[in-house]
């Protein structure tokens, strides 16, 4: 075993026959156990490099000798230095290069810092340094990073239930795909057989399986196992016999073997064949006289059974006797046996292939589930057995994470390493009544289970919890009902059979999409200068893309650490990027990837900032508090920044959580209660205060639910999520957008201190809306949770002066979707002469838009675009100055200048007059 210890907080066990087994290793942590397949931790350790990284081509064997380096001869610990450390480990592992070790080296000294900075602790002990703890927690770390990323735990979206037309009056007992002829197959209690279409499942043609032993009335089938390599289905009756029977010709099932004299009924059934030789395979039988048996097939090719004698029955089936196997009369197979369950029956067989091992279960709970082990060159087998409270129903193995799921009769899904028979891995708890039936997604790494009262739980298995829940579609049946669970992974569909009915849930097939970042994008931005898009994410990572191609430039990892980033602002040199995190603190970067100033927003605290608004003298970050906090531009001069006083003092009565400043002096803050304040930015002094229906109380607004950078809110929330000054009003009339929850968009008049106009612009269960206005104040855009934009024409909306409030919309232009789930931010700018739209989602994508609505397609997409073509039809007129005090109108007209930078400082991801020189 390798441990790896963690200042107490990590305990890694790593067990070398696991890793040459492809199995997984545990990480214990103080919050549960962390399932981690080898498979997947060889691609986590190379995250920083697009190639494969050293330490995925390390193995256990490298690390102990790494481990040893950081003992000195009196077995004391110690730290050592870059060149130490490469030479040594170099010449100590045997593996990788030099400049690999330096890589490795240098990414644990920059995560021991940025860990040392942000929480304050002991990571650092000498500059330059690295001991076998701080290894170990970047190891970790980056590995937990990429369990994150990998661990799939989407949750399916069921179509409604279709009932299928069912030819059975008694219970289904098997669902059976035949990949070959591209059908599925359906057995019955009765021994009939139903044959459907793989496409649509229409019922193609029904039959009656032949057995002349019994009487037709009497014909009972247990189960019913597939030999696709011999084009052949087993099918156990309670008469003690196993019958095989051809399916090239599905018109008549003529019945080419059967099996007699079993010592007991047979009752579950299990067919395993070598995927490398598919001569050789396993039928393996499970009894009610708790007797596990399995037939090895040797030449299963050319004939499953040797003909010893011309003995036949009236179906013309070649008569197959099991003493005469277990005597070993048939050279072209042999039988294994156990007796472990005895006396309980043996609910569910099942052949390990890899581990070369029989897997079995039953109600009995002392012999809950057996793992009979083959014995190399033996014919015998080793048995070990599993202890639960009250038996098992049902199980499953999963290839990948070998893992072994039982279905508990006390109500209890356990998983177990088939190795260690103490005890479980762990326990998935959840359902109120005895679990039936398991079943594992091996390409998701998650479970199915079904329960008595009719649940279906689907479980993450990595972080042990249901991620999906069930219930109420399945039909009202008897308790006692026989339920059949069938999954067919790669076809997206599950079928239920509820005693004869069958019932088929299908999944909504997911569109394959381009995905810009591999997390929800919180973010985007565009840089005037370099001509490029500026997007960042929940998992920290900032990307810069070319606007004209849509190809990515360059990309930042960790810039807070394990922290989400909310927001970011581009100063007015375009030089200097500022993104803000759930840690608390604003950062300031270059575009080289140098971070040059932190900003403790928070205090200390890990609080979750809404907007940065970068103005001419100073920077407002606001979110998590009622006043606004401050950063002078003359705190600078040092790296880490503190804020200062707001000396406007805390007048709103509920958090802060956006702004909007119009030159020169007016600035407006909204806050989670819906009030909305509007400021002298020079004297910080509040003016007046908006609010939409000032005669509700200071409770009922704090009742509210709101959405901030993706989050839910409730139907009936105002608070102020976003705001933005329209350019070009004349004095008095509407010059402010709000937007929030609801769907609804409010127009202020500023001047008048009024509410001008209001509409519904997304249905209100669609909860909070993002939105953005262009630079020119002609359009404005909104977007919903389900990816919809909608552009509207504000350009004469509420523009003279009004005593009442309208509640007519402006005219909407154009509605589309370019995302699938909600949209997070939204910006407009200009390049050469078109107009264009970026719109951040959390369906990890950021997609290039003209206005007023033409998709030109989604960052990271294999095909680029080229912005340089001849305008679109229906995008905006080229510009020109209009009548407003120099300000731009996006009507008819000719060409002008970009917006200058300090008439773009009203946005979420907000631009200001900050020059290079006065940050650095």
């Amino acid at each position: 075993m390798l441990h790896l210890e963690m200042r107490g907080i990590y305990y890694l066990t790593v067990s070398p026959q696991y890793r040459l087994a492809h199995t997984c290793f545990t990480v214990l942590t103080l919050s549960g156990v962390l399932l981690i397949d080898w498979q997947v931790c060889t691609v986590i350790m190379g995250t920083r490099m697009e190639v494969a990284q050293l330490e995925s081509r390390m193995n256990t064997d490298d690390y102990r000798k790494l481990q040893g380096l950081f003992l000195d001869p009196s077995g004391e610990s110690r730290s050592l230095s870059r060149a130490e450390f490469i030479h040594m480990a170099w010449s100590s592992v045997g593996r990788g290069s030099k400049e690999e070790y330096g890589l490795l080296f240098d990414s644990v000294v920059i995560t021991q810092e940025h860990r040392g900075l942000l929480l304050d602790i002991d990571a650092v002990k000498e500059e330059g340094r690295v001991d076998w703890g701080g290894l170990c927690s970047f190891l970790l770390m980056e590995l937990s990073d990429k369990v994150k990323s990998t661990r799939t735990s989407s949750v399916p979206c069921w179509k409604p239930p279709r009932t299928l037309t069912c030819p059975h009056r008694d219970p289904v007992q098997k669902v059976l795909h035949l990949q070959s002829l591209g059908q599925y197959l359906t057995v019955s209690k009765g021994g009939t057989v139903g044959l459907r279409d793989g496409e649509d499942m229409s019922l193609l043609h029904t039959h009656r399986l032949q057995n002349s032993t019994v009487a037709p009335k009497d014909l009972w089938v247990t189960d019913t196992v597939l030999l696709h390599n011999v084009h052949k289905i087993a099918v156990s009756f309670t008469s003690k016999e196993v019958c095989f029977y051809d399916i090239l010709s599905t018109q008549d099932f003529s019945c080419k073997y059967k099996l007699k004299g079993l010592k007991f009924t047979p009752w579950c059934l299990d067919y395993w064949v070598d995927p490398s030789h598919l001569d050789q395979a396993v039928l393996t039988i499970g009894d009610i006289g708790g007797q596990v048996s399995a037939i090895y097939f040797t030449s299963a090719d050319i004939s499953l059974f040797e003909r010893l004698s011309l003995r036949t029955d009236s179906d013309s089936a070649e008569i197959i006797l099991w003493d005469e196997l277990v005597e070993g009369k048939h050279r072209s197979c042999y039988t294994v046996t156990h007796h472990a369950h005895m006396p309980a029956w043996v609910r569910k067989v099942h052949y390990l292939g890899l581990l070369e091992a029989f897997v079995s279960c039953s109600t009995r709970p002392q012999s809950s589930m057996v793992i009979g082990w083959r014995e190399k060159e033996s014919r015998s087998l080793r048995v070990t057995s599993f202890l639960t409270k009250r038996g098992v129903w049902d199980m499953d193995h999963h290839q990948g994470l070998n893992l072994i799921a039982t279905a508990g009769v006390d109500h209890q899904v356990l998983l177990w390493n088939p190795y260690v028979t103490s005890k479980p891995v762990c326990a998935l708890s959840g359902h109120t009544s005895p679990v039936t039936a398991v079943r594992f997604m091996q390409t998701k790494q998650q479970l199915l289970s079904y329960s008595k009262d009719k649940v279906l739980c689907l479980w993450d298995v990595s972080s042990q919890l249901c991620v999906h829940r069930l219930a109420g579609v399945f039909p009202n049946t008897q308790e006692d009902t026989h339920t059949l669970l069938f999954l067919h992974e790669e076809q997206q569909l599950l079928l239920l059979s509820f005693n004869s009915l069958l019932l088929l849930l299908e999944t909504v097939k997911e569109e394959k999409r381009t995905s810009s970042h591999e997390h929800p994008v919180t973010c985007v931005l565009y840089n005037s200068l370099f001509r490029q898009v500026v997007s960042s994410d929940s998992a920290s990572s900032v990307i810069c893309w070319l606007a004209d191609t849509g190809q990515k430039v360059k990309e930042f990892h960790h810039c807070h650490g394990n922290a989400d980033i909310t927001t970011m602002a581009l100063d007015g040199t375009q030089t200097r990027l500022f993104t803000a995190g759930t840690d608390g603190e604003v950062k300031v970067w270059d575009f080289n990837g140098r971070c040059l100033h932190r900003m403790n927003a928070g205090m200390g605290r890990a609080v979750e900032i809404s907007q940065v608004l970068l103005l001419k003298r100073s920077i407002l970050a606001m979110g998590w508090e009622r006043m606004l906090t401050v950063f002078r531009l003359h705190s600078f001069s040092q790296s880490f920044v503190e804020p200062s006083e707001w000396r406007g003092g805390a007048q709103h009565r509920s958090d802060v959580l956006c702004a909007a400043f119009q030159p020169p002096q007016t600035l407006v803050t909204g806050s989670y209660d819906g009030e909305i304040i509007v400021w002298n930015n020079s004297t910080e002094k509040a003016l007046r205060k908006l609010r939409p229906h000032s005669e509700h109380g200071e409770g009922h607004f704090l009742s509210s639910h709101f959405v901030v950078n993706g989050k839910e809110d409730s139907d009936n929330s105002i608070a102020i999520t976003r705001l933005f000054f329209i350019p070009g009003r004349a004095s008095g009339g509407a010059d402010l957008v709000s937007c929030g929850g609801s769907g609804v968009v409010r127009v202020w008049s500023t001047a008048r201190s009024c509410l001008v106009g209001q509409f519904t612009a997304h249905h209100r269960d669609l909860g909070s809306v993002v939105m953005t206005v262009s630079p020119c104040g002609k359009y404005l855009v909104t977007a919903d949770r389900e990816g919809t934009l909608k552009t509207w024409d504000i350009q004469h909306y509420c523009l003279q002066p009004d005593d009442g409030v309208t509640t007519e919309p402006p005219k909407l232009l154009r509605c589309f979707q370019p995302h699938f789930d909600r949209v997070t931010h939204l910006e407009v700018f200009f390049q050469d002469d078109s107009l264009l739209l970026l719109s951040a989602s959390s369906d990890c994508s950021v997609a290039l838009s003209y206005l007023p609505g033409d998709t030109v397609g989604l960052f990271r997409q294999e095909e680029q675009w080229c912005l340089e073509r001849p305008r679109h039809p229906q995008q905006e007129p080229e510009r020109d100055r209009g009548e407003h005090g120099g300000q731009e109108d996006c009507g008819e007209g000719g060409k002008k200048s970009p917006p200058a930078a300090s008439e773009r400082s009203q946005g979420s991801g907000t631009s200001a007059e900050v020059g290079e020189g006065e940050l650095n």
